[in-house]
């Protein structure tokens, strides 16, 4: 291997040192700075350990790896390390897009042999790469005549945390895919978790448990043990085995990201490193944008995604909202039910979907160059109603379509119960498949493969978890996975701390769909969502996609003409982003840098407590000049009364010397746009 000189942040440092010739009990590397150590040994059964530590204080205590098999003994135990490979790697990479430009990789890669001292001799090696703020591991199998093919039935990792803390997790494994609100619980009365689950050590330690690069591989939940012990859970598939494997295989990363507090969580960029550079090559047709939609309306009851006389995505409908996009300087507009297949019971059943045939009332070609007069593009979407395969076998007339009606992004759908996604095989086979299965997790791998030969984006809803394969796959630009604003325009709506929660949980996922910016704050038979109007502005900066929706109907936006002033200035792609401060399922204020731009925007969102929140300005350029404009709850704003509505715009000159306080109200928040002047 060519050692390489560093020569600064863009240069790369790769170290190698042969396997050692002779086992050794212990095998033992340490982060870059110093900070994270991991230890890997066996015991006295032979059982392989590793463990996890942070500036000399245990976070992972000693736990076990291995793997149950369906049909063949299990690995775990009379096992023994056989060698060691250590490397050093630094490297500075650019995004096409997302919360920052630039991204540092800085990690140092301890590889662990090990074999069992059984007949079956099989060989694994499990790699760590150790960064600063924390750590991802994965096992590596290679092609062997014990393994030629392989079934999982589980996976034995551990993850025995060395304290108990709070855990901030949803459940695994029940119908409604991930789309669950958090519970806050301590680490020791954890049940079954899909991660990432997010844990404040009692020591303040803040940990995410989560994988990276979730490719051929069942998605892995967590389930407690005993005492603060979690173990991987591998959501099933349509057989026996959660996954199987022909030849050599790895596992994704699992990962930890470690930090002192919340926002150092957010921060980490141990998710997009772990996973493999861009594979599809130049992605500049790909501009991040807002879009409005023919969507609320629907969502709320009034309109239908069915034929008839509600029916919602009319040439008429789908103009209006052209015209109101245009106005606003919004480059895109989401229709929803333009297609055949939506009359009838479509839930788990989208059979009859047909994406490259629009109904009768909606004629493509005209609203087409409709849009494209009004310089904008519309995204179609392609709700599957869980008929994966289905969805398969039109991927070339669908993205033509798409294509050739000037689409840049489509939204896509899998609205059927968790472990209903139907699958056919080339035989005519039929089974039934999880969202997080192995299965689908390919499936996705192909829509981005199938889509980018198209120069087609898509934004996933009901989808696998986010594992920061946006890095890999550029064009797969955001997705839904957790519950988002629809839930407020129905009874259980989310409540206040819902997306500080989000925050230092979902979003360590990557880009969320979550579809902000109801000003109304209304939802069905004149419901009232839980949140101030502020909040819906803060949402455009703290909760990130590079495609946001303006998700309200125009004549709601029409009537509140000062909050609509910041929707249409946010941007959706940035160079840089800061974690001011945060507390989970508290609050969160983030900054983040305007890409290609001068100006900085500020999100600031808490929970049902009035609180205020302060911090400094030296995010902004020394010796720069800005005007602050500020939209902030109004002092008698209150998501529980008539004021929700209450909001304050007002103005000031500010500079990175300055401090800023900003007071949010019950279910409020607030937003800022740092305007360079000087």
């Amino acid at each position: 291997m060519r050692l390489m000189p560093v020569l600064g942040a863009a240069a790369a440092l790769v170290v190698a040192a042969p396997a050692m010739a002779e086992a050794k009990g212990t095998a033992t590397a340490t982060s870059p700075g110093g900070v994270v150590s991991v230890e890997v040994s066996t015991d006295g059964d032979g059982r392989a350990l590793y463990a996890v530590s942070r500036n000399g204080k245990p976070v992972i205590a000693p736990s076990r790896l291995g793997f149950l098999f369906t049909d063949v003994a299990k690995i775990d135990r009379r096992l023994e390390i056989t060698g060691t490979e250590t490397r050093d790697f630094d490297d500075t990479w650019t995004q096409p897009w997302g919360e920052w430009t630039s991204i540092r990789n800085h990690y140092r890669e301890l590889k662990v042999h090990l074999r069992e001292t059984t007949a079956l001799a099989r060989v694994f090696s499990v790699t760590f790469r150790i960064y600063d703020d924390g750590v991802g591991f994965r096992y590596e199998f290679p092609q062997q005549p014990n393994m030629a093919k392989t079934n999982i039935a589980e996976e034995l990792t551990e993850f025995a945390f060395a304290q108990d803390g709070t855990a901030w997790w949803k459940p695994a494994f029940l119908w409604n895919r991930e789309e669950y609100l958090y519970n806050k619980t301590p680490l020791s009365a954890v049940s079954n978790a899909d991660t990432p689950i997010t844990i404040k050590l009692a020591d303040g330690t803040h940990v995410a448990l989560h994988e990276a690069a979730l490719v051929d591989f069942s998605g892995m939940a967590v389930s407690r043990t005993e005492g603060t012990t979690l173990r991987a859970a591998l959501h099933p598939g349509a057989g026996r085995p959660k996954v199987e494997k022909t030849g050599a295989w790895n596992t994704p990363w699992r990962t930890l990201i470690i930090a002192d507090n919340a926002p150092g969580v957010y921060q980490s960029h141990l998710m997009l490193n772990l996973n493999e550079p861009n594979k599809l090559g130049d992605v500049s047709w790909f501009k991040p944008g807002k879009f409005a939609g023919v969507w609320w309306n629907m969502i709320k009851g009034e309109w239908t995604w069915a034929r008839g006389p509600k029916h919602g995505a009319t040439n008429e409908n789908v103009k209006r909202y052209i015209d109101f996009a245009a106005a606003n300087g919004i480059p895109q507009v989401l229709v929803e039910g333009w297609n055949v297949g939506w009359d009838g019971d479509w839930f788990g059943n989208g059979n009859d979907m047909d994406f490259a045939q629009p109904t009768e009332d909606f004629d493509a070609k005209m609203l087409a160059a409709y849009a494209r007069k009004k310089g904008v593009r519309l995204i179609g979407h392609h709700e599957t109603g869980g008929a994966a395969s289905h969805y398969e076998q039109q991927f070339d007339k669908a993205f033509k379509f798409a294509a050739d009606h000037g689409y840049m992004v489509v939204k896509t759908g899998y609205v059927t119960d968790a472990g209903q996604i139907e699958r056919v095989d080339p035989d005519g086979t039929k089974y039934r498949e999880w969202h997080q299965g192995q299965w689908m997790s390919n499936h996705f791998i192909r829509v981005a493969e199938a889509a980018a030969k198209y120069k087609i984006a898509f934004d996933s809803h009901e989808p696998i978890k986010g594992t920061g394969l946006q890095r890999t796959y550029p064009n797969w630009v955001a997705r839904e996975g957790m519950r988002g604003m629809e839930y407020n325009a129905w009874p259980g709506k989310n409540p206040p701390e819902h997306e500080a929660n989000l925050v230092f949980t979902r979003m360590l996922e990557g880009p969320m769909d979550f579809t902000p910016g109801v000003l109304s704050l209304k939802g069905s038979d004149d419901s009232n969502i839980l949140s101030t109007i502020a909040k819906q502005l803060a949402l455009y900066v703290v909760i990130y996609s590079p495609v946001q929706m303006v998700a309200d109907t125009p004549e709601n936006y029409a009537k509140y003409p000062g909050p609509m002033k910041f929707i249409r200035d946010v941007p959706t792609d940035w160079s840089e982003t800061r974690v001011l401060n945060g507390e989970i399922g508290d609050y969160a204020t983030i900054a983040r840098k305007q890409r290609g731009g001068e100006d900085w925007y500020l999100g600031a969102v808490g929970d049902e407590e009035a609180r205020s929140v302060s911090f400094k300005l030296d995010f902004l350029s020394p010796g720069a000049k800005y005007v602050a404009e500020i939209y902030r709850d109004g002092d008698d704003a209150d998501y529980r009364t008539d004021k929700r509505h209450s909001i304050v715009i007002e103005q000031r000159r500010v500079s990175s010397a300055d401090e800023m306080s900003l007071r949010l109200a019950p279910g409020g928040g607030a937003a800022v746009r740092f305007r360079r002047i000087k």
